[in-house]
């Protein structure tokens, strides 16, 4: 992977912070063109280091305010190529992640309520093939939600 400097670092950090924040902006905190901002983002995101950008929604604006993280155990470990297409087909599960420790899975959703809550877990959910068990944990509240740091000198 192609090293990626002091600049790269800086534009990310910049980036990060605002997403919209237009080119021209960032070549001037940075002291180069917007072309070589334009050139460095677009590197960047070949290089997959930047995978995304859009904004943050608000899921209890949106009727969603319940957020949970369920640990799911499979039958077996190799399941979880088998489940993960599974759980996609449910949209307020919004990340899945494959661990070790007490879980097979864990996976963090968005419901509206506790009843939804339990309609997601006992409709779909647990009756995915080769789902074992899950242990529900509701979050009361998000005190940090940020990005990896960005360090440059």
């Amino acid at each position: 992977m192609e090293k990626i400097d002091n600049l790269d670092r800086k534009i990310l950090e910049i980036v990060m912070r605002n997403a919209r924040i237009p080119s021209k902006d960032v070549a001037m905190e940075c002291g180069v063109s917007r072309a070589a901002i334009h050139q460095r983002l677009q590197r960047m995101i070949d290089l997959k280091v930047i995978t995304g950008s859009g904004y943050h929604v608000n899921p209890k604006i949106l009727g969603y305010r319940t957020c949970t993280y369920i640990g799911v155990n499979l039958e077996r470990g190799a399941m979880y190529r088998d489940v993960v297409p599974e759980l996609e087909k449910i949209p307020e599960v919004v990340e899945c992640h494959f661990t070790t420790g007490p879980y097979t899975m864990l996976i963090k959703l968005y419901a509206r309520d506790n009843e939804h809550l339990m309609e997601l877990l006992n409709d779909k959910i647990q009756m995915i093939h080769g789902v074992n068990g899950t242990e529900t944990l509701i979050s009361l509240d998000s005190s940090i939600d940020r990005e990896i740091p960005i360090n440059y000198e």
